[in-house]
This record gives C-alpha cells, structure tokens and sequence, in this order.
C-alpha cells in the first residue's frame, strides 16, 4: 500500500490539551494506525516535529512518545519545506503573530481556538491565510462527540418539529489552588494573560449552535468573578481578576431561545461536565459529551403541580437513550482527520479560520453585553 510523508510542525503540545487531545490521541494514534486512508487507497502518513521553549520539558515529551523529531528553534522548523502544516496550541495572545509567520513560510495553517483575542485579528489572520492561498482550519472539536452527534441526528430528522428552546450546563469547580491544586492553569483566571470564561467558552457555543441547532443572531450576557483570589502552579497567591462564570442567552435564527451556564465556579449535579438539552413540539432531548436521551411527545408524563406532597414521579424513568449505531472515534482525531484529508486532496472542509472568527465575535459581543447591560445583535460576517 503507497503511503505519502505529511511532515507537520507542532507547537504547544507540551500543555495539557496539545499534548493528549492532539499529539497522543490523534497524531501519533493515526500514525499507529498506519495513516489516513485516502479516496485512491493510498494513505497519508504524519510525520511531526514538537516545538517548544523548554528543551528539557519538549526532549522529555518526545522520549515518552516515541517521537523522533523535536526543537526548541521555531525558525529553523519553519524552514523546512519538508514539513508543510503548522499546529499551533499554545497560547492565544501570541497566536496571530504565531500563525502569519507559518503562512510567511508557506504553512499550510491548523489551529487550537480562539484564533485570537479580538475579532480585528481573527479576520485579518483568516484573510491572510486566504489570500496566500494556504488552506487553514480552527478546532470545532465538540461537533464530533457522540452526543453531539446524536442530537443533531434528532434534529435533521425532524424529531423535534419545531424547535422551541435550548438549555446548556457546563463547567465544574476549579479549585482555588490553595489546600487543592487547581486543575486548570492559572493564566486562565487573569485578565492580562488573556483568561476569561466568556472568551473561552463563547467560540464554542458558537459553532455549536450553528452548527447542531440553528444560527445565533443576538447575545444577551453577563458574567462575574465569583472568586477573586487564587493560588498559581507555584502554590503563589493572585488576584484573580477574569471572568470565571457566564451566563449568557442567544436568540437563534427561527425565534429559537438558547441559554447557556458556563462556570468555573459551580458543583456538578447533572449527567456530564456540559449538558444541552433541545425542546422542541414533537419531542425533547438531553445530551451530555457521550450520552443523548430523548423524549417523544407521546411519552410525556402529565406531571401535577402539588408542594403539599412529596414528588413520587421519577421524571428519568420517562427518557430512552439514543443507541450509538455505530462506533465513535476521538472528536479531535476525527477532526484531524478530516483536516488531513483536505490537504492531501481536496475533501470538505468547513471549520476554516474564519468560522473561528466566528466564535472571536460571539466572546467580543458577550463582553460588550455584559459592559452595557444589554442585548446585541450578531452581524453576520463578510468572507
């Protein structure tokens, strides 16, 4: 079987997301897997270099997993026409900078979001990209969990008639790092470092909805810094001065209302880290990163308002689990796949940097809400 070298240049993969989403779990995965299969029959094999400014912490990585090339010289790897995609993970204030070098190089462009911090830059990036003719895409990793998939299934089936309503759930309690060591990064929770909840997580509610629901038109939100002292990895306390809490309500093209919790700051008592849950006049359903129940008009319960007596319906009883009828990969592999397949020859591929874009504009909107106490519309982008 003819096998074609993809050479591809991966920086930030020594953080936890770079490193199992898309080093381990997909890169080296495909790679074990004997590459990507193409339409002709050949396969398209990865071949990455690692890139960091740690040359103890990026040797050490490489040792670990197996894999060969690794530096701390970005230049010097972007130099090699050998190596023709650039993946970048690290941090999203450097990112724009990060990415127009790789396209200066003639990089080929795939990307953790958010693209970058401020919608003048998203776009600017993504034109760049187009007009340099390089193909580009952004993670849209969530579009290819099972759930997900699972409830967008119930929706282009018309389960749902006409869509009422959404409800979302996410997040969970990050410790503060004091007598517990928190469990995501401490930039994370300061503003001149970029952090924030509502730009982290609003790109992903973005393409979520337009993608599994319908399109958002307009935001309403508000958000908080519920806790304003924190401990960093060296045990050092910081004023915590981000956002760790959103609350945020979309109107959805068709009159649909979406709202969406997103916390830090919050004990799970639900199915999963992030649930949604789609009403529509036919039927419901919930789904979770794994799970999706559904519930059909048909088998409704006819619950009673009464708080004289104690609730004696189990409203779980009333929901059937949406089967897998087939087998799930890892979202992030799936993606990289698909990315893969773009390159070598052509095949669909919609998650470009300006859908990222995307998501830039729905968190700049969201903060805009929140300043001015209001409800914004989401213009539709040119390009």
């Amino acid at each position: 079987m003819k096998q074609h070298r993809l050479g591809i240049i991966m920086h930030g993969v020594t953080g936890r997301m770079g490193m199992n989403q898309h080093l381990i779990r997909s890169v080296l995965a495909i790679r074990a897997e004997g590459g990507v299969a193409l339409s002709d029959g050949s396969r398209l094999l990865p071949d990455p270099i690692i890139v960091g400014r740690n040359p103890d912490k990026i040797e050490a990585l490489a040792k670990a997993q197996g894999v060969e090339r690794w530096t701390t010289d970005l230049d010097a790897a972007l130099a090699n026409e050998e190596d023709t995609l650039f993946f970048d993970a690290a941090s999203t204030k450097l990112r724009p900078e990060l990415l127009k070098k790789a396209i200066d190089a003639g990089k080929h462009i795939y990307c953790e979001k958010p693209v970058s911090e401020s919608l003048e830059a998203a776009r600017e990036i993504a034109f760049y990209a187009r007009d340099k003719g390089v193909k580009n895409g952004i993670v849209h990793d969530k579009l290819d969990l099972p759930g997900l998939i699972k409830l967008k299934r119930l929706r282009d089936s018309g389960f749902f008639g006409r869509i009422l309503s959404v409800r979302g759930e996410f997040g969970y309690w990050v410790f503060e790092g004091d007598w517990m060591p928190a469990q995501r990064p401490s930039w994370n929770y300061r503003r001149k470092d970029g952090g924030g909840i509502i730009s982290d997580m609003l790109c992903h509610w973005r393409y979520v909805l337009d993608n599994v629901v319908a399109p958002v038109k307009a935001v309403s939100c508000t958000a908080a810094v519920h806790l304003p002292e924190r401990w960093d990895e060296n045990g050092e306390r910081y004023d915590a001065d981000a956002d760790d809490a959103a609350y945020a309500t979309f109107e959805l093209e068709g009159g649909i209302i979406a709202h969406i919790n997103s916390s830090w700051c919050v004990r799970v008592r639900r199915d999963d880290l992030v649930t949604f849950q789609v009403d529509g006049t036919l039927g419901s359903a919930v789904a979770g990163l794994h799970r999706c129940y559904s519930q059909h008009r048909v088998n409704t319960p006819k619950p009673v308002w009464n708080p004289d007596q104690p609730q004696t319906m189990n409203f779980f009883d009333d929901w059937k689990e949406v089967p897998d009828n087939t087998v799930f990969d890892n979202g992030f592999k799936v993606q990289w796949e698909q990315f893969l397949r773009h390159l070598a020859e052509d095949a669909p591929w919609h998650y470009t940097l300006m859908e990222g874009a995307k998501g830039v504009q729905l968190a700049e909107l969201g903060y805009q809400s929140w300043r001015e106490r209001r409800w914004i519309d989401v213009p539709a982008l040119e390009g």
